[in-house]
């Protein structure tokens, strides 16, 4: 149970004080409503590109991390298809100088032509490292815009064509700044040893306004229109070749958003289909079957419409036809039989044993508070696991129905070369 209060500052940043007596850190989380989702289709992996600049530094403090770290402190960043997250922890006598590095970097960030080539460089670099010179590297690049035709969901995070970073201008990235790096357009969550009144003091002193206790909640993650994706007519298929260890197959499944009513059915049918030693995909592909050396069902999560991920790595010697049946056949299984309630009671434990697990850490608990607060529900940082409990055998049956449909299909192979 996270104990949490919600403030407004006058300059529309939302704020949440956690008091986290169980340790002697602090953490900073600030997650501002951009990701990539939010890119020109000309212009895309800037939200990334931006997760780079941000530790650049400002006139005030030329160097972000070396204050951080002689604080005693640690920072880091991530970027998703949906929103950009910052954190902080150092010790709590430092909150305050915390609270100011990013109340200085929101507002006064040096966009320099020399810091911006420094940045291309490395994104370009990490482009190359991660997703053209790993096996599987590029199976996002490829995978989305198989599954996505209009929706900027088409492309993954580090951009559609790392052209787009590398070619962007100081004039590019300064409107990108300007038009979401706002404190309208941010979230604070402060986990810290010191009493509410005493953190949304320092939140205060460093942003130089005042604050109101908030109680209403912004949904911050549908506040922006996107252009919707056609519903899926037919199956699609993609085969490519790559130097790789072995074949591998990726069977996508367009679903519901984060807010629809099949979202959490989702989410427990991937974990019937692959989550641990007991789950379909272990007993039948795996252990009984020989096919494949590993098999995975995942939803990727997105505040927009979704996707559920199936796949596997072959056995050397096995057909990719075969291993592509087999993932379909217990995928519809599911739409067909349903599940049993054992089942559904081992998934609901095990979702419940991880959920409380990721809020631990005071570090963890508030990165939470600013997730579900970008939401629109702050208080499901406390009660998501009874809304998993509320979805039952049938509700699960009905959603695996309606997403392994045959029309609902995307299959990209990567065969090895």
């Amino acid at each position: 149970m996270i104990e949490y209060r919600k403030y407004r500052l006058d300059n529309g940043l939302t704020v949440l004080t956690h008091e986290a007596w169980d340790t002697p850190m602090a953490t900073v989380n600030l997650l501002y409503n951009v990701g990539a989702r939010d890119e020109d289709p000309q212009r895309t992996g800037f939200a990334h590109l931006f997760e780079h600049l941000m530790f650049g530094g400002t006139e005030r403090v030329p160097d972000f991390d070396a204050v951080v770290s002689s604080l005693g402190g640690e920072n880091n960043a991530t970027t998703n298809n949906d929103y950009t997250n910052y954190y902080i922890t150092l010790p709590a006598q430092g909150l305050a100088e915390a609270l100011g590095l990013e109340a200085d970097r929101m507002e006064g960030l040096s966009l320099t032509q020399k810091a911006l080539e420094v940045q291309q460089r490395v994104v370009t670099e990490e482009y190359n490292q991660r997703y053209m010179n790993r096996p599987y590297g590029d199976v996002w690049l490829l995978l989305r815009p198989l599954c996505y035709t209009k929706h900027p969901y088409r492309w993954p995070t580090i951009g559609a064509d790392i052209r787009h970073v590398s070619e962007a201008t100081l004039d590019d990235v300064a409107a990108f700044h300007s038009r979401y790096y706002r404190a309208d357009n941010a979230i604070l969550a402060v986990a810290a040893p010191l009493r509410h009144e005493e953190i949304v003091r320092l939140a205060e002193q460093a942003w130089h306004c005042d604050s109101s206790p908030c109680s209403t909640d912004r949904r911050y993650a549908s506040e922006r229109t996107y252009p919707a994706e056609p519903e899926q007519a037919a199956a699609r298929r993609q085969e490519v070749h790559r130097q790789v260890p072995s074949d591998a197959v990726y069977l996508a499944y367009p679903m519901c958003d984060r807010f629809g009513d099949d979202f959490r059915a989702c989410d427990l049918l991937s974990d019937v289909l692959s989550n641990g030693k007991s789950s379909r995909f272990y007993n039948h592909l795996v252990r009984e079957g020989s096919l494949v050396s590993g098999a995975d069902a995942y939803i990727t999560g997105d505040a927009g419409p979704g996707l559920m991920v199936l796949s596997a790595k072959l056995l050397e010697g096995v057909s990719v036809d075969e291993v592509v049946e087999a993932l379909r056949h217990k995928a519809r299984q599911l739409a067909s039989d349903g599940v049993g309630q054992q089942e559904l009671e081992k998934v609901l434990n095990k979702y419940e044993n991880t959920f409380v697990y990721s809020q631990y850490k005071a570090a963890d608990r508030a990165f939470s508070l600013c997730y579900y607060t970008w939401l629109g529900d702050t208080e499901l940082a406390n009660a998501e696991p009874a809304a998993y409990r509320r979805v039952d055998a049938a509700a699960m049956q009905a959603a695996a129905q309606r997403l392994f449909a045959e029309n609902n299909e995307n299959l990209l192979i990567i065969n090895k070369q």
